[in-house]
């Protein structure tokens, strides 16, 4: 039921894709992730989207307002589904315009968030510590000089609710069992300029993992 609502918000993913931001404002993005997910048959969006451009992509749990979207902006985007009582959560983090506007540091910090999910992504299995896939990611970020800015855990549980159980985190004593639904989501946020977040759902299994998200993480550029 999971990968369902998970299915439904790339198709979402997909047709923004298609679409690009247009010259709209984050608001009129998000609003139109709400209307296109209760179209596409979802009961509700797990959570309200997040749509952070530009320097507003620093802030995490961003809400979305009225700044227009730009060339050279990078969009950091959260979305979620409610379908069949069943949630999902997925982040895609956009530039606009073309990738040469984009300011060096960013493209960087990009390449350093997908590698750090990436690896975060390898070591998960069923009896592996949230604590030590959280450090996994954490000490890749840190090594490129990027610590300071990853201020959040990297993942959670998804399921009838959008967080629980088990915790990928500094703190976390969970530890992982197969058929747990979980996030890996590690960004890097530099105030007042950008931010960078990539987020799969994705489920345990003995040996690995089985990921729900299925949109392409190398950056791309939108309209």
């Amino acid at each position: 039921a999971v990968a369902a609502a998970s299915e439904l918000t790339d198709t979402v993913y997909e047709e923004l894709e298609s679409t690009g931001f247009g010259g709209r404002t984050e608001r009129q993005v998000a609003l139109w992730i709400e209307q296109r997910m209760k179209e596409l048959g979802a009961s509700a969006v797990a959570f309200a989207p997040i749509v952070a451009s530009g320097p507003n992509g620093a802030l995490p749990h961003h809400e979305p307002g009225e700044r227009p979207i730009e060339r050279g902006d990078l969009v950091v985007t959260d979305i979620g589904a409610i379908l069949d009582g069943y949630c999902s959560d997925g982040t895609r983090t956009y530039a606009v315009g073309s990738l040469d506007e984009v300011e060096e540091e960013a493209r960087d910090a990009y390449d350093v968030v997908w590698k750090a999910q990436e690896a975060a992504l390898a070591a998960i299995a069923a009896g592996e510590h949230g604590r030590r896939i959280d450090a996994v990611a954490r000490e890749l970020i840190a090594e490129r000089g990027y610590g300071q800015y990853f201020g959040h855990g990297l993942g959670h549980g998804v399921g009838i609710a959008v967080h629980e159980a088990p915790r990928l985190s500094q703190r976390s004593e969970d530890e992982l069992l197969a058929g747990d639904v979980v996030t890996v989501e590690p960004g890097v946020y530099l105030p007042g300029r950008f931010g960078i977040r990539i987020e799969d759902l994705v489920v345990v299994t003995d040996d690995g993992i089985r990921n729900l998200s299925t949109r392409p993480k190398q950056l791309i550029a939108l309209s």
